[in-house]
């Protein structure tokens, strides 16, 4: 059985990609910032016919969560198989590339850049014992470089989160190098963004969180002729899904 470890899984899109994986027989390791609170979920999901589904503590901005994490997947498994960096926030409203203060980038830049370096670093070697491990870095259409600076873009003058869009182009950054490091392996590691979802993220805007959960196990369970190093927004690229960084 292969086993998934998911950041920021106690709610939203993570909790959604959780219950999509557990229905296709993988063993999921539910990240929860508040051990309670994912206990709670894991226990109502149950109910509900879920199974194979562990909440454990971890905050991607506290070291000592990410290792205590790591021990006990691997006394549970040996390995691991997927990596899915979920966990992420958007930081204050509204954002200015004028205005908005560097302690507030920094906030921001501590779980969804910082926060995916530190999982990633701590958990690859328990991945690379794996036959067919998987990264998959949770970005967003904003965080292209390509797009946001296209004026024909659909997007191109909604509000602009120039926190939230810097950090996961940085993010998208790391998720390239990455890739780069380990195109001799068996490793497939990409950037997808889930699209505009109906989640607290987006005060329940936008589309299915079913939706958002699909296109994100698609590349979590890719396999060995898959692509690797790329950036995937299904919903800004219907045809082909890779969009430009």
């Amino acid at each position: 059985m292969k086993s998934v470890l998911i950041t920021g899984a106690n709610k939203g899109i993570g909790l959604e990609t959780a219950k999509e994986l557990s229905k296709e027989g993988l063993f999921i390791y539910l990240g929860s910032r508040d051990l309670e609170k994912g206990n709670d979920i894991v226990e109502e999901l149950s109910k509900n016919g879920y199974e194979n589904i562990k909440a454990i503590e971890i905050d991607v901005t506290q070291p000592n969560t990410i290792l205590s994490a790591k021990k006990i997947i691997e006394e549970e498994q040996g390995h691991l198989d997927i990596l899915i960096n979920n966990a992420g926030i958007s930081g204050i409203v509204t954002q200015s590339a004028l205005e908005t203060s560097a302690e507030n980038y920094s906030e921001v830049f501590d779980v969804n850049v910082y926060g995916v370096v530190r999982v990633t670093q701590s958990f690859i070697e328990l991945l690379k014992k794996s036959t067919e491990p998987r990264i998959v870095n949770v970005s967003t259409s904003v965080g292209s470089l390509t797009l946001q600076s296209d004026p024909h873009w659909p997007a191109y003058d909604y509000g602009k989160y120039v926190i939230y869009a810097s950090s996961k182009a940085a993010m998208n950054m790391y998720t390239v190098h990455l890739a780069y490091e380990l195109r001799a392996t068996a490793f497939k590691i990409n950037a997808v963004c889930p699209g505009y979802t109906k989640t607290d993220f987006t005060n329940y805007k936008g589309g299915e969180v079913k939706d958002a959960a699909k296109r994100i196990i698609k590349y979590a369970l890719l396999d060995h002729n898959g692509p690797t190093g790329k950036f995937f927004s299904e919903e800004s690229n219907p045809e082909t899904g890779e969009i430009a960084w």
